[in-house]
């Protein structure tokens, strides 16, 4: 298994059970598909750099996880299909 570390802004839009909802399906797409997460850390709401979607502000989250490349490939497909995700950044670590 490969270590990944993956970012994502959520919209400051969503309501905290919508936001909650997400972060959820989220952590349990890397655990349904054989991954295990070890380290999750929600940085909450912050200023963005630059306005997105015309939203100043943003919901990051940071989540740290072992699993094979096919999980890290449907998290990012189901990150671009999710209309509360504004951005999103996953890279490999093990390396």
């Amino acid at each position: 298994m490969r270590s990944y570390e993956t970012m994502y802004i959520l919209s400051p839009d969503l309501s905290e059970e919508e936001r909650k909802g997400l972060i959820e399906r989220f952590k349990n797409l890397i655990i349904e598909n054989g991954g295990e997460i070890t380290n999750f850390d929600e940085w909450g709401k912050r200023k963005l750099a630059y306005p997105i979607d015309k939203k100043p502000e943003g919901y990051y989250v940071l989540m740290n996880f072992n699993s094979n490349s096919k999980v890290s490939q449907e998290l990012e497909r189901v990150y671009k299909i999710t209309d509360g995700v504004l951005r999103y950044l996953i890279i490999r670590t093990d390396e």
